[in-house]
């Protein structure tokens, strides 16, 4: 059996974040553009990449 790892970005206006706990005022910017980290985990070998829509989970 083997282990395949996908890395995530969660996207939020369409710059790249992380949330405290879920929270959507407690936000972090990681990059203002998601090409960056994609080309990044590319580079590191990843062949998927799962995104996270976070204005359609907490907007609809």
């Amino acid at each position: 059996m083997s282990l395949e790892l996908i890395p995530a970005i969660d996207l939020r206006r369409g710059r790249c974040v992380r949330l405290l706990r879920g929270d959507p005022n407690a936000e972090t910017v990681y990059f203002e553009d998601p090409v960056e980290p994609a080309r990044r985990f590319e580079a590191a070998g990843a062949t998927r990449l799962h995104v996270v829509d976070l204005d359609g989970a907490f907007e609809g």
